[in-house]
């Protein structure tokens, strides 16, 4: 069981319906994960906006980076790669921001706050990667 109980088609419909995601951790260094993911993202024709206080004003990929994660808005998803300490605070600022998806990356999970997003009508996937599950599933045409 995965820490989330979504289906493969709800992962499907959340990419499916998505096109700019704001990227939470975002980083410059090439080893990290966030900065391999945003990379796999842009390469599949999203639109990702990084957030990170600490580079803002920088780019990543060719990207300006945003102090918050208001600042990326408008968005559609929103892709955390922060400790799960962390995860309560976006969800209820992507709650405010008319996101339709919290996505919390590998390791990151926060039951609480992925009930609230779903109770504000959020789809909330935990635990999860976009590049793994491209591999297990086909969502982006390669």
């Amino acid at each position: 069981m995965t820490a989330d109980g979504q289906s493969d088609d709800a992962i499907r419909a959340a990419f499916a319906g998505t096109r700019r995601i704001a990227l939470v951790g975002a980083s410059a260094k090439p080893w990290r994960a966030s900065h391999e993911v945003m990379r796999f993202l842009l390469d599949r024709g999203f639109d990702v906006v990084p957030v990170n206080p600490v580079l803002a004003g920088q780019t990543i990929h060719g990207q300006t980076v945003v102090g918050s994660l208001a600042q990326a808005g408008p968005l559609e998803m929103v892709d955390v790669f922060r400790n799960a300490s962390h995860v309560g605070q976006l969800v209820d600022t992507a709650i405010g921001l008319g996101a339709k998806t919290i996505w919390m990356q590998l390791g990151v999970i926060d039951q609480s706050a992925a009930e609230r997003a779903r109770l504000a009508g959020i789809a909330a996937f935990m635990d999860r990667c976009p590049v793994i599950e491209d591999r297990r599933l086909g969502l982006f045409s390669h």
